[in-house]
Parts: C-alpha cells; sequence; structure tokens
C-alpha cells in the first residue's frame, strides 16, 4: 500500500497554496476533511460552544 501522509492547510495559506505544497513533496491528495474548531463561551454561568474557525486537512498518498 502506499505511503499516506495528512496535510493541514496552515494559517494565511490558501487551499492552492496547500495544493501546490503536497505536489512540491511528490504526494497527490485523495481525500479533503473539514473540521470545526469551537470556542467555550460562559454565559451566566452555562458553558456554549461556538463556532470560530474551520481546519481543512487533506490526506496524500505518495506519487510513483
Amino acid at each position: 500500500m502506499a505511503a499516506k501522509k495528512k496535510f493541514e492547510v496552515e494559517e494565511n495559506e490558501t487551499i492552492d497554496m496547500c495544493l501546490d505544497r503536497i505536489k512540491k513533496e511528490g504526494y497527490m491528495p485523495v481525500r479533503r476533511m473539514e473540521k470545526p474548531v469551537f470556542r467555550e463561551v460562559k454565559i451566566d454561568g452555562k458553558v456554549n460552544y461556538e463556532p470560530v474557525a474551520q481546519k481543512i486537512v487533506f490526506e496524500a498518498v505518495k506519487v510513483l
């Protein structure tokens, strides 16, 4: 099986820039995952979670 590696879109980096970085390292993206990032907010002693960002991670395999 081909070697897999995960690439995360960094802050101040576009998706295209991340895809170029993946290609330069000799990998090809096969899956895109998006995960929400939450912030804990306390209102009147009650804890609420608010979404503040979206983390994008690509799973890639080594190109032969």
